[in-house]
């Protein structure tokens, strides 16, 4: 079951849409606990959202809990990227809303024969996490990332993953908003 969130899409100084997330769940950079991020995924399964760009409907199955706190990648994740990742599993809908930027690829591993049988989409999404100093937010620190979607055999759209999230080196955000 998802907990209420404190989640919201805002326009950053450019005029581009980001996700502002206003409360940390998953807190500590050195040990996040990806057992508690996984139970909250699971809450996510069998909805669906919509990228306001495209019109995709996009869904959240089964494979998702697993694949996004298990894969190779996000074991490669360490301080602050890791905690991103993690914090990110709150704002799933509104990620899925602000993507950008599609692009294709064909599908080349026989594993994700079904699952990717009509190709893979990335997207472009940017979100921001408040940074505290005792108990005064005095920045937020903006990430960039791409949301993996796998084109299902049954024609639809799921979200797989959620990869590439760098953290922006400009100088942090004060007051995006």
């Amino acid at each position: 079951m998802i907990k209420d969130r404190n989640v919201d899409i805002k326009r950053n100084a450019e005029g581009k849409r980001i996700v502002v997330i206003n409360d940390i769940c998953f807190k500590g950079k050195r040990k996040i606990n990806w057992e508690d991020v996984k139970r909250y995924l699971i809450g996510y399964v069998g909805d669906h959202y919509q990228i306001t760009e495209t019109a995709d409907i996009i869904y959240l199955g089964n494979e998702l809990p697993e694949e996004y706190t298990e894969s190779e990648s996000r074991k490669a994740l360490m301080g602050a990227t890791a905690k991103a990742k993690a914090n990110a599993a709150t704002a799933i809908p509104e990620l899925i809303q602000i993507a950008i930027n599609p692009k294709y690829e064909e599908n080349t591993k026989s594993k994700h024969d079904k699952r990717a049988a009509k190709g893979w989409y990335r997207y472009d999404v940017k979100f921001a996490l408040p940074v505290y100093e005792g108990e005064t937010l005095v920045r937020y620190n903006i990430f960039n990332a791409r949301l993996l979607v796998n084109h299902a055999e049954n024609g639809k759209k799921y979200l797989y993953d959620i990869l590439a999230i760098k953290k922006e080196t400009s100088k942090p955000q004060q007051d995006v908003w």
